[in-house]
């Protein structure tokens, strides 16, 4: 592999097409497109203030590096990228990828990051401003991720989640079949418009929670500031908590170690399809 170490570049396109090349203690100074076009490419220690840097690149692995906010849409329409131990202070990481390795990264502006990827594992990352984070993404692990920032795995399909904190409104919006274990979602509206959403030992935060799910599972969870909840879900929940209100679910279980309110109206589809127990 060709060795490119301790120097600069700039301007547009430096390294286009670069290949079997590894970058060490190299900056990376404003301009467009560095590593473009480029496969089995690595990055040890860089320091990217460019933009657009590994755009349809194929066989990529960043470590120890660091995105300043100058390098923002750092790595779009790619193919088997690894980023490891490194500090990305720009929005819009990845868009269109497949195959994203992500460890021990911390996110300082994460907002937009994601988009549109496939077949993803993030461990041990911290995402700050993270609006949006992974929208659309399909076949994803994630095991310790602690995020800040709304609308996250929006439209999601194929996600597991574990061990995570996701501070969060409107997560899982319009996701499908999404499984999240031993984690805590803390944002209002979550959930809503989800298909085949799995809820296991977690604790759920904020208003309307999990309305208009569809097979919505909830296993030893625990709600906590939940009123307003399962608006129009089907639902299989197993709560260890109190609830402070249920509202006009669809249909399936519902049991809760207290609730508060029930509330069933004229607006309910199906009155008596949901079984609502406590205790």
């Amino acid at each position: 592999m060709n060795v490119i170490k301790d120097t600069f570049f700039d301007g547009e396109r430096p390294c286009f097409a670069a290949h079997d090349t590894r970058f060490e203690h190299v900056k990376f100074y404003p301009g467009e497109s560095a590593v473009k076009h480029s496969q089995n490419v690595e990055a040890f220690q860089c320091e990217f203030l460019s933009k657009y840097v590994f755009w349809h690149n194929e066989n990529v692995v960043v470590d120890d590096c660091l995105f300043t906010p100058y390098g923002r849409t750092a790595i779009w329409y790619s193919k088997n990228v690894k980023v490891l131990n490194t500090q990305v202070d720009a929005p819009k990481m990845f868009r269109e990828c497949d195959n994203i390795f992500v460890e021990n990264v911390k996110f300082a502006d994460a907002q937009e990051t994601g988009w549109n990827c496939r077949d993803i594992e993030l461990r041990n990352v911290e995402a700050k401003k993270g609006d949006y984070f992974f929208m659309n993404a399909r076949n994803a692990t994630v095991e310790n991720l602690n995020l800040q920032g709304n609308y996250s795995f929006q439209d999601a399909k194929n996600v597991v989640i574990r061990n995570s904190h996701l501070d969060s409104k409107d997560a899982f919006w319009g996701s499908e079949n999404v499984t999240v274990y031993d984690s805590v979602i803390d944002g209002e509206f979550m959930g809503w418009h989800s298909k085949n959403l799995r809820l296991v030992n977690c604790t759920i935060r904020g208003t309307q929670a999990l309305c208009y799910c569809k097979d919505l599972v909830l296993e030893n969870c625990i709600m906590e500031g939940t009123d307003l909840s399962f608006e129009y879900s089907t639902v299989n929940a197993d709560i260890i908590s109190d609830v402070i209100s249920v509202k006009n679910p669809a249909g399936g279980r519902i049991h809760a170690k207290a609730i508060g309110e029930i509330v069933i109206d004229e607006h309910c589809i199906n009155p008596g399809e949901c079984e609502i127990t406590v205790g």
